[in-house]
């Protein structure tokens, strides 16, 4: 099972400027690339300080001057906000940069503050339906002078400009979880990526056999790969592990309010939650985080990643956003490095 960090800008209160998250974000990166990390995944989200990441191509294009080895993923883009020219080309324009070291995570999005203000009147069926005509288009668009007349986008024959450097083309990733999400990616030769987010082995579990189930109906397919993310932190010692859960459990409610799309939000920070509600939100307690996820000490999580690796994951994503300051990032992900990915070689 191979490790990779999954990481973005992210900012939970007015007290640090962009700048400043940004050198954070490029000194995790650094960490990855020089501990010997596989790749490097970022995202796209909009309009929001909780998860900043306008363009993942512009991140990656970046990173791919600051590292060495790593890849440099796109974990996720979203589906209905790219026309297929334009993410052919951008993608192929990133591979060149990099090296030929691109991966594209593509998602349908998930966020309806998002929908609201790039696509309004999207929902999530409308925008899955949008990632299923994409892909495809991306693909014919490398391959070249392809014509398209869909439902969402109708262009005449036209060749990605430039190509990418990977042949046939980067590896693709779709982010899945219904049944018929990995079975179109399986049948479109994709790899598959799954965020259990907080809901614990039964949901890796069933994630897992529903990839298989995917593979199955799809003989015909070279197996592809599938990647499991989960946020995770290496602690010190147990008060340590105890603070990381607490610290994960704010993130969850905050998570979820950006989800519900229901409070106010001014400046790109979302109304502060306050401990009363937090504390009322018993699905996302500190004692859940701890039980659902791989936060604990070192021996704790080469113990829950072991488990994983045995489930048939090829690839462990360390989800390191978690409102948590940089020092306390740094030091899970050196412990990580250091002391769990040694376990797996």
């Amino acid at each position: 099972m191979k490790f990779s960090l999954f990481v973005h800008m992210e900012r939970l209160d007015a007290g640090q400027t962009h700048q400043e998250l940004y050198e954070e974000f490029i000194a995790l990166c650094e960490i990855a690339d020089r501990g010997g990390m596989h790749a490097i995944w970022t995202g796209e989200h909009h309009g929001m300080d909780f998860t900043i990441a306008p363009n993942p191509f512009i991140n990656l294009a970046d990173l791919a001057r600051r590292t060495k080895n790593v890849r440099l993923g796109t974990g996720t883009v979203i589906a209905p906000f790219w026309h297929p020219i334009k993410l052919a080309g951008e993608a192929a324009m990133t591979d060149i940069v990099s090296g030929g070291r691109l991966d594209i995570g593509i998602a349908r999005g998930a966020y309806g503050f998002e929908y609201e203000r790039l696509h309004p009147g999207l929902d999530a069926w409308g925008a899955g339906q949008r990632m299923r005509e994409l892909i495809p288009a991306v693909k014919g668009l490398w391959a070249g002078d392809y014509a398209h007349d869909g439902e969402f986008w109708k262009f005449p024959a036209t060749t990605s400009a430039p190509k990418p450097v990977q042949a046939p083309h980067p590896p693709i990733w779709v982010a899945a979880r219904d049944p018929n999400s990995h079975e179109f990616a399986v049948a479109n030769g994709c790899n598959v990526q799954v965020t259990p987010l907080w809901n614990g082995d039964g949901e890796i579990e069933s994630l897992m056999g529903r990839f298989n189930t995917a593979c199955e109906k799809a003989p015909d397919v070279e197996r592809p790969k599938i990647m499991l993310l989960l946020h995770t932190y290496v602690g010190s010692d147990a008060d340590d592990v105890e603070q990381a859960a607490r610290e994960v459990s704010v993130y969850y409610n905050y998570f979820f309010a950006w989800f519900k799309n229901e409070r106010p939000i001014h400046q790109g920070l979302i109304a502060r939650l306050s401990e009363d509600e937090i504390a009322a939100n018993t699905n996302l307690s500190p004692a859940v985080m701890k039980a659902n996820m791989p936060i604990g000490t070192s021996d704790q999580v080469i113990a829950r990643l072991k488990a994983y690796e045995a489930l048939g994951y090829d690839e462990y994503s360390f989800w390191i956003d978690t409102g948590m300051t940089f020092e306390r990032k740094k030091a899970s992900l050196e412990r990580f490095i250091a002391e769990v990915m040694p376990a797996f070689r």
